[in-house]
């Protein structure tokens, strides 16, 4: 195909698809400057996609499946802002053993400035190792650790597979440890 024919076909998918896709953009990003910047880029790739000689052919498909994507990694660059509650439960209860709560293994919420302080550290430190983490691995360990949701209603909320989750709780556990070591060694060990 000529670069004219080329140019002539990004024209037409522009012409037809800039208001859809700017609305299907819109409902999902709520400042109107930043689903601007989504479009322009969508319509890039387009660009670029002809320019590397790989043609889209239903392209109306492709445009939505490259804005959704993008979308996608707009909130994977922005860290959600994680807080931890002290009542949600540590993990899982068993038969044998009632959840633990977070609030169970802090030091007491008296008026003791030492254990204040200690309550504030570890919480902060817990915070930021989480804040740290990619946003799957963080959500799913959210999930599983401080909401108590079990990961059979996570593939059925979300759609991701089983040993997916699995595996991403167990990095999210992994960089925790690591991150908390120093901190639990410098508070816990005489």
């Amino acid at each position: 195909m000529s670069a004219a024919g080329q140019d002539q076909q990004i024209q037409a998918a522009v012409r037809e698809q800039r208001g859809r896709l700017l609305r299907f953009i819109e409902r999902r990003v709520p400042d109107p400057a930043e689903a601007e910047d989504i479009l322009q880029d969508v319509f890039a790739e387009l660009v670029e996609s002809y320019r590397l000689l790989k043609p889209v052919e239903q392209a109306a498909a492709w445009l939505f499946r490259v804005a959704r994507n993008r979308i996608i990694d707009r909130y994977r660059r922005v860290p959600a802002k994680v807080t931890v509650s002290l009542d949600a439960p540590l993990g899982a209860a068993t038969a044998d053993e009632p959840a633990r709560l977070l609030q169970d293994v802090l030091p007491a919420p008296d008026d003791a400035p030492e254990n204040r302080l200690l309550r504030e550290t570890i919480m902060q430190a817990l915070t930021d190792a989480l804040a740290e983490l990619p946003a799957e691995q963080r959500q799913v360990f959210v999930w599983h650790e401080l909401e108590d949701k079990s990961f059979n209603e996570m593939v059925a909320e979300t759609g991701v597979p089983l040993k997916t989750l699995i595996s991403r709780k167990h990095y999210a556990v992994k960089h925790l440890r690591k991150r908390l070591r120093t901190l639990y060694e410098e508070l816990f060990s005489e």
